[in-house]
């Protein structure tokens, strides 16, 4: 089915997978499709599933008390989003996660994902190395938020996602930031 081409291709950058196991790994995802601004998850809700994004950008982000929000996450094609916390402990979200864009997403259970990675070594072995470089990235973004100064993450985050500038509107990358929407205005060139 073309729809799962790229999730085969995403695979097959850490697993190889014959023509059977992928149509098998396949049968476990489901297609999901959101409108811009439509809630994937909402905080409060089961968190059922952990998504790959076909087409799109999402965000995920919490709420302060002064319901300002604090992104954590964007997440465009060939990438994946949820409230994790939510997802694997099967509590309640604390996040929401919300669409940038028309998305097209691929929709994963956690017990189908633990079937897949009881039943085959290659999945098993595909999400832990996802899992690892979330944890590396992740730590090396809390450790950029706390030694580097706003202009040196603004920096990295266009260099290491350049498209995300073209995608998502400023104050949302200003949330990410950890900025106010002026603050990132003067740190950027005019024009972006």
């Amino acid at each position: 089915m073309p729809i799962y081409i790229p999730l085969r291709k995403h695979f097959e950058k850490i697993i190889p997978l014959t023509d059977e196991e992928f149509e098998y790994v396949s049968s476990f995802f489901k297609p999901k499709k959101l409108r811009k601004h439509q809630f994937l998850v909402q905080e409060g809700e089961h968190v059922q599933h952990e998504y790959y994004v076909l087409k799109g950008c999402l965000k995920a982000y919490k709420l302060d008390i002064n319901d300002r929000e604090h992104v954590i996450q964007f997440a465009m094609e060939d990438w994946w989003i949820s409230d994790f916390h939510a997802y694997f402990n099967r509590a309640p979200a604390t996040l929401y996660v919300d669409c940038i864009e028309d998305c097209l997403l691929l929709s994963l259970s956690l017990s189908n994902r633990e079937k897949l990675c009881r039943e085959m070594h290659k999945m098993e072995h595909f999400f832990r190395m996802k899992l690892t470089a979330s944890f590396v990235a992740l730590q090396q973004r809390i450790l950029n938020s706390l030694i580097s100064s706003t202009q040196q993450r603004y920096d990295q985050l266009i260099r290491t996602y350049p498209v995300l500038f073209q995608r998502v509107p400023k104050q949302d990358i200003a949330s990410y930031l950890g900025v106010t929407r002026e603050t990132l205005s003067r740190i950027t060139p005019s024009g972006r």
